[in-house]
């Protein structure tokens, strides 16, 4: 695969903005830059598109598609009866079409593609823990105190266990989005990848 870096792993608790600085990456670099359509056994939300925010399987397909090698890294989120997982023939396709694939895994898929792809891994944290909390109820007005105490219990326990095996950290304080994207737009330079 040669010393060119084609993997970027960014990652980090629900609500920290890790989708938004992808989004924001790949309107930046249009001509380099793809992000790795994951697989999923959920089902779709209003406007998605099959293939554009995520494959849509059965767990029978998703099972087959693990079976014959094409879920190369996986979790399952208990509390949803949901699997995500990396599908390859996305990633072999944006991969072998010359772009840099931008992947949003959980701690799993980031280990996975620092090992096997070399891919530098960007830890995305909010300003604080607060600013997080405040995301996710603007993004889900009904959700019920349960999930959210629940999904601060997993937040907190991904920035005190799985922060330090990222290789950078970013911050991204509230309003201040095109910083977090410049700091983040550095460190790929400085670690090798071609942006253009």
């Amino acid at each position: 695969m040669g010393n060119e870096k084609k993997v970027i792993v960014i990652a980090g608790p629900s609500g920290s903005g890790e989708s938004t600085i992808t989004g924001e990456l790949l309107r930046l670099f249009p001509n380099s830059m793809r992000r790795l359509v994951t697989a999923t056994t959920r089902a779709p939300r209003e406007g998605e598109q099959e293939g554009v925010d995520y494959h849509f399987f059965s767990k029978e397909r998703f099972s087959k598609e693990r079976e014959s090698g094409n879920i190369i890294e996986e979790t399952y989120v208990a509390n949803r009866d949901t699997y995500y997982g990396s599908y390859k023939p996305d990633l072999d396709a944006k991969l072998a079409a010359g772009f840099i694939v931008i992947i949003n895994p959980d701690i799993v898929g980031a280990r996975y593609y620092a090992e096997h792809y070399g891919a530098a891994s960007i830890f995305i944290m909010p300003g604080d823990i607060e600013e997080l909390f405040s995301r996710i109820k603007n993004r889900n007005p009904g959700i019920s105190e349960h999930e959210l105490a629940q999904r601060r219990e997993n937040a907190q326990h991904e920035i005190d266990t799985e922060q330090s095996f990222y290789s950078h950290t970013i911050i991204n304080a509230n309003g201040k989005l095109e910083q977090a994207v410049e700091s983040i737009i550095e460190v790929l330079k400085k670690d090798g990848y071609k942006l253009v």
